[in-house]
């Protein structure tokens, strides 16, 4: 049952994350294009709600699809099985959750 919900876990967040990559591509095409330093695009970012929900939705997505499939790695090709692969996967998930976060905050509202 649990390798069910982790296969469904992470084909909703790769679902949810599609859209997400293509939406900073084109906004990462759009600052090259357009000639924006890092300075002008912080200064469209910060204090922005739309792109803290944004990034910070992709970084969620990110984080659990991310841990989720590092773990089918650890069990494949590390041999972990066990509670240590279920703290291995956790501990993954959160340092990427903890790692985005900070930088979704850094650049919307720092």
């Amino acid at each position: 049952m649990l390798s069910l919900r982790l296969y469904m876990a992470q084909r909703i967040t790769a679902l949810l994350m599609a859209p997400l990559v293509v939406g900073h591509l084109a906004v990462m095409i759009y600052a090259i294009q357009g000639g924006l330093d890092s300075a002008e695009i912080l200064g469209r970012t910060q204090g922005s709600v739309l792109w803290f929900l944004f990034y910070g939705t992709f970084v969620v997505a990110v984080s659990i699809h991310g841990a989720i499939g590092l773990r089918t790695i650890a069990h494949e090709w590390g041999g972990l099985k066990g509670i240590s692969l279920e703290i291995f996967m956790w501990l993954v998930g959160a340092a990427l959750l903890w790692l985005g976060s900070r930088a979704v905050w850094a650049v919307t509202y720092a």
